[in-house]
This record gives structure tokens, C-alpha cells and sequence, in this order.
């Protein structure tokens, strides 16, 4: 069963942070809370490239036709 949780006394600058983190995921304020606990109990779990791909395919994110260019000339000069 689902439990109720509450913080106190959040300092103003944290909580503005928040509101603007759960405004640029489309998000309530709890929804983003929500978000944020379930990273934290679940960890740092990393994405394999096909998960990756996935997300990056999901979120519409298109790259210019240069950056085949761009990553082969960050690679030449190291």
C-alpha cells in the first residue's frame, strides 16, 4: 500500500529548483519527486546503447548531417 511522505522546512532555493526541474520534464512537483526517489532506491543503472538509442529515438532528438564531422574531428586531435 502506497505511503504518504513528507520533507519540512525545504530551504526556498531548493524548492525553486525543484519546480523548475519538474517544469522542463513536464512534471509536477511530484511526479519529479517521485522520479528522484525511485533513481535514488534503485541506483545508478546504466543504459546499454540500444536502451540509449532508444531513449535519445524517443525524446525526437535529431543530430545536424555535420556530426559524423564533428565527432571524427574531436577524435583526430586527441
Amino acid at each position: 500500500m502506497p505511503v504518504n511522505l513528507s520533507i519540512k522546512n525545504v530551504p526556498d532555493d531548493v524548492a525553486e529548483r525543484l519546480r523548475e526541474r519538474a517544469r522542463l520534464a513536464h512534471r509536477s512537483l511530484q511526479g519529479e519527486l517521485m522520479v528522484i526517489l525511485g533513481d535514488a532506491v534503485r541506483g545508478s543503472e546504466t543504459m546499454s546503447p540500444r536502451e540509449f538509442l532508444g531513449a535519445v529515438r524517443e525524446l525526437g532528438v535529431e543530430t545536424g548531417a555535420d556530426a559524423g564531422e564533428v565527432v571524427r574531428s574531436a577524435r583526430d586531435a586527441r
